[in-house]
């Protein structure tokens, strides 16, 4: 139950996805091929593959990802801190250094994963992703033979449906409502792909990623009933 949540138990991540390639027209005749039949569903009768190729980046198998955010409570001092740190660049690297993380220190039973939609978005795609580059799965990402109960995962958003599987709420709603700061941005989601591809500005991906780890510990906090992280219990932490 959360009232029993140990916090240092709990990795909190977020992940920053793009399209594999920047143009549709980098895609091979196959590839070409396959994304139409994957979108189908998705575009309006007017749109072209062509067209919705920029969310691409949403799916696994025609996206990639730049950037894996992840924070995580040090409850050894009286402070209570808040520790957030990014694994971003070649997808490749960052994959195998969130599974290093993830094997070193993240490896009981008694270890959560926690994100946002996290059971239908970020814990696939990364388990998917790994598959694709040959990368073992750490324990928390592999779900075979696990039952329901013995999944390691938890889910701020499926905390806030309660039980209502019709609803979808976003991270950016769930800390204005609750009454959680949330720093002013200049980018969402939707504008990920245009800053990695045109503006080549990763490190503004990976702040932004940052923020959404903190926005996440804020509302597990918020859930239990406990006071909100303040400025000087962060520390932003260098790859």
């Amino acid at each position: 139950m959360l009232r029993n949540l140990d916090l240092a138990k709990i990795l909190f991540l977020d992940i920053e996805t793009v399209p594999e390639e920047e143009k549709y027209e980098a895609l091979s005749a196959t590839r070409k091929s396959l994304w139409e039949q994957k979108s189908a569903y998705q575009r309006k009768e007017e749109q072209t593959p062509e067209d919705f190729y920029a969310r691409a980046g949403i799916w696994a198998e025609f996206g990639k990802i730049v950037c894996i955010s992840v924070g995580f409570f040090d409850t050894s001092t009286s402070d209570r801190s808040f520790r957030i740190k990014s694994f971003s660049g070649e997808e490749t690297h960052l994959l195998t250094q969130f599974k290093q993380l993830c094997d070193e220190h993240f490896y009981l039973k008694t270890h959560l994963l926690c994100a946002h939609n996290g059971k239908e978005f970020d814990f696939p795609y990364l388990a998917r992703r790994m598959v694709i580059h040959g990368i073992e799965l750490p324990q928390a990402l592999n779900l075979f033979g696990k039952k329901p109960w013995e999944v390691p995962h938890l889910d701020t958003l499926q905390l806030w449906k309660f039980g209502d599987y019709k609803h979808y709420t976003s991270l950016a709603l769930l800390t204005e409502i609750l009454g959680i700061p949330s720093p002013k941005d200049d980018i969402d989601g939707s504008d990920v792909a245009r800053v990695y591809y045109e503006e080549k500005n990763l490190p503004r991906i990976v702040r932004y990623c940052e923020k959404d780890v903190l926005s996440l510990a804020q509302v597990i906090l918020r859930f239990i009933r406990k006071p909100l992280l303040k400025e000087d219990q962060i520390v932003w932490l260098s790859e």
